[in-house]
């Protein structure tokens, strides 16, 4: 199929690009000698989560039972979801998904391990759990220091459930930031810490587990982390762009829209606006701005409604017609890609897959 066949909004995936990206992590992961466990969140298409495992991935992290799931479709034989799990009826359907795949959990509280350790004797599974750590996030996870201690102790207490290590995200790592060095230094020290408290107290780090894409290259630089999980690289977009972990030229997701009103000089109507579009933004961004319009880097895409994207054309390029095609690289393709009901690979002009989002929407 032609890629002027397809219809738009539509969310297209530059397939060359894709397997670089792909390829990238695995070498990098390879050289460092991290375990690769990718956040399918980004993607949550089974067809890459099995690309990412061929590529040497040692299993794959979802966040909701849901997503976990749809991922029992790639045949991963690790499956690490990355939130707790509070709920019967969400226990009740992991534990479904424990019997095809071994499952870790991570958690920050026994009273979420309590529920999860009596699901998993009642299926006759194991469970994994890594303690999740407050790393500067200031989201999930306990404090470092004697509070870590103390959970990890509890949870490698209870029946049915394998005390694996730790798990954190630092996303607030930001290097572009004026601090970022120093926050990256920040988790260096608190790992370190953290490290060192278990070995005084006895007690086996198997698994040092750390996320976040912005940071990606730059995860050798903590001492003792032994796993990543990267989620938005597979396709990248304008955040990570602004935080200098890739190029422009590495950024496989697009969005097709069609021009639908030119009814102002200088501005156009494009047929998406926030039902499309993630309206997200990156950090301190001044100039709000919904994505980068390819074909005229400078133009400002400043406003969005539902089924509407106003852009303000700047630029060389001369301004489109009603009917001509603008392609935009989303600010956060993670939200983005939740938006559509399928994506399409392409190659130049070529469509050579078409690929149903299959954990969109997945939010139990």
């Amino acid at each position: 199929m032609h890629l002027s066949e397809l219809d738009t909004p539509a969310l297209l995936i530059d397939l060359d690009r894709m397997e670089e990206n792909l390829q990238r992590v695995a070498d990098y992961a390879a050289v460092h000698r991290f375990r690769l466990r990718p956040h399918t969140k980004t993607h949550k298409n089974p067809a890459i989560g099995r690309m990412q495992l061929a590529l040497g991935a040692v299993g794959l992290a979802v966040a909701k039972v849901g997503e976990a799931e749809v991922m029992l479709e790639t045949e991963v034989r690790d499956l690490l979801v990355a939130y707790p799990i509070v709920g019967a009826s969400k226990l009740k359907r992991l534990m479904e998904v424990a019997k095809h795949t071994n499952v870790t959990v991570a958690l920050d509280d026994i009273d979420v391990a309590r529920p999860l350790s009596e699901a998993a004797q009642n299926v006759g599974v194991t469970v994994g759990v890594l303690a999740e750590v407050n790393i500067g996030m200031d989201r999930c996870g306990v404090a470092p220091g004697e509070e870590l201690v103390a959970l990890s102790r509890k949870l490698d207490r209870l029946p049915s459930l394998r005390f694996d290590g730790v798990e954190f995200y630092y996303g607030h790592v930001w290097l572009p930031l004026p601090d970022g060095e120093a926050q990256l230094q920040k988790v260096n020290q608190r790992v370190q810490q953290i490290r060192h408290d278990f070995n005084r107290a006895g007690l086996e780090l198997k698994i040092i587990s750390g996320g976040s894409t912005p940071a990606l290259y730059h995860s050798h630089k903590i001492e003792g982390m032994n796993e990543i999980r990267p989620g938005t690289y597979v396709f990248n977009d304008v955040m990570q762009v602004w935080a200098g972990t890739v190029d422009w030229d590495q950024c496989a997701a697009t969005i097709m829209a069609t021009v639908v009103s030119t009814a102002r000089d200088g501005f156009v109507i494009i047929d998406g606006g926030s039902k499309t579009f993630t309206s997200d933004t990156r950090p301190f961004m001044e100039d709000i701005t919904f994505g980068r319009v390819t074909e005229a880097p400078e133009s400002r895409f400043y406003k969005m409604n539902e089924e509407h994207g106003y852009i303000e054309w700047r630029g060389a390029a001369a301004t489109p017609r009603i009917g001509d095609r603008v392609r935009v690289i989303p600010n956060h393709v993670c939200a983005a890609t939740n938006m559509h009901e399928r994506v399409y690979g392409i190659r130049g002009e070529q469509v050579e897959q078409v690929w149903e989002v299959k954990g969109r929407g997945k939010l139990q």
